[in-house]
């Protein structure tokens, strides 16, 4: 397959992915609490299963299909299961079932992220440059995703599953046309510890790296809040269409993503994740003051949306490069394991399930029946805490040496 071919398949690829997660995840919230009622608390473990299946991902990809399988092949097994999963989900109407469920689905869609990443970096000729421009249409396909479902107006209707979960066939089927990718490691023994990044742990004996792990934990806890509680504030604040309109913080990533290495340039590791931690706590006061202030709501919750690109890519798309730079070539990979399995294993499972027990506290019944919530106390929550991880980071944190050219 030549090298346009491949990026042509790669760009349909990552934007059938991230179509189909935008379709239902965004507006999980909304869905689960104004339509079939669950509680703050069962909302954020709801989100919590996407932590879950996080934390399993490592296994399946590491002990299956690095192992037994191609990875065209698993991506279709997982693709075209996963669909099927998704759309039997609307059918659940009670906690017990749907939750489950939620993270049997997870389980199966979390590794086509890592494999899709893999496949890719090993078929293209110049991954360094083409793979950030393919993964461009990761953010196209989110921002389809949702000015799609806002189009059905299915951000509180079970059609958001059907909608992803006939994507996900798609992406099953359609991942048989990849190039093949057998397994990397077929015949070999792979350690658990392997597995799971352990070997990355010796650069905990680095001060720096140390602060650096911990402030990436303790971020996880408010950002959290974002996912977990916007949609259900949007709905409560009178907004329609708003999953189309959440997908203005895709926007803002792209044009950041191209602003990234420009700034690294201009500014240290330092500096720049510092940038990326203050304005989740920025994005948070912007939401807290549109809370009390009705006048100019729209504005405050417009400006949190747009500060998207600033608070992911300064934070964690830096946070990978600088792993990537004090990591040796040996361990490089596991550190970059570890990374992940705390953003988006444990650190996303410790901030989703605080997320909603504040919101579940925060929860108050109307004269008439109707379930509101304290959406300034909501939101300044994660506002106080961002800005404590805020000034450990800049207290305690290093930048690494330079290395000589």
């Amino acid at each position: 397959m030549n090298q346009t071919t491949l990026k042509f398949r790669l760009c349909i690829f990552m934007f059938l992915q991230y179509f189909l997660w935008s379709a239902w995840y965004m507006t999980l919230g909304s869905y689960l609490g104004g339509v079939l009622k669950f509680s703050g608390a069962q909302i954020g473990l709801a989100y919590g299963a996407f932590a879950l299946g996080a934390m399993i991902s490592p296994f399946l990809v590491g002990l299956i299909a690095d192992r037994y399988f191609p990875s065209e092949k698993l991506l279709a097994f997982l693709g075209i299961v996963g669909g099927g999963v998704m759309c039997w989900l609307p059918q659940l109407k009670t906690f017990e079932v749907f939750f489950p469920v939620l993270i049997f689905y997870c389980a199966l869609f979390v590794p086509t992220l890592a494999l899709g990443n893999s496949l890719s970096l090993h078929h293209l000729a110049n991954a360094k440059q083409d793979f950030p421009r393919v993964k461009i249409f990761s953010a196209v396909g989110w921002i389809a995703g949702g000015l799609v479902l806002s189009a059905l107006h299915g951000e509180k209707s079970p059609i958001q599953y059907y909608l992803a979960g006939g994507a996900s066939v798609v992406l099953g089927l359609f991942s048989l046309c990849l190039p093949h990718t057998p397994p990397l490691k077929k015949g070999k023994d792979v350690s658990i510890g392997e597995v799971l990044g352990l070997d990355a742990l010796a650069l905990l004996k680095k001060p720096a790296f140390a602060i650096f792990i911990l402030c990436m934990f303790l971020i996880c806890i408010p950002l959290y809040f974002y996912f977990v509680n916007l949609s259900t504030y949007l709905d409560e604040s009178g907004w329609e269409n708003y999953a189309g309109k959440m997908t203005l913080a895709q926007v803002s990533d792209v044009i950041f993503l191209f602003l990234l290495p420009i700034m690294l340039k201009k500014l240290d590791y330092k500096t720049t994740i510092f940038i990326g931690i203050l304005c989740w706590a920025v994005r948070y006061f912007l939401l807290a003051g549109s809370a009390g202030a009705p006048g100019s709501a729209t504005m405050l919750i417009l400006l949190a949306i747009l500060l998207h690109g600033v608070c992911y890519d300064f934070l964690f798309i830096a946070g990978q490069l600088y792993v990537d730079e004090v990591a040796n070539e040996r361990i490089r990979g596991a550190a970059q394991g570890l990374i992940a399995f705390i953003l988006w294993g444990v650190g996303s499972w410790v901030g989703t399930f605080l997320a909603g027990m504040v919101m579940e506290k925060h929860t108050l019944i109307t004269a008439d029946g109707r379930t509101v919530h304290d959406w300034n106390a909501i939101w300044m929550t994660p506002a106080w805490l961002a800005v404590a991880v805020v000034m450990v980071f800049l207290v305690f944190f290093k930048n690494p040496a330079k290395k000589p050219h």
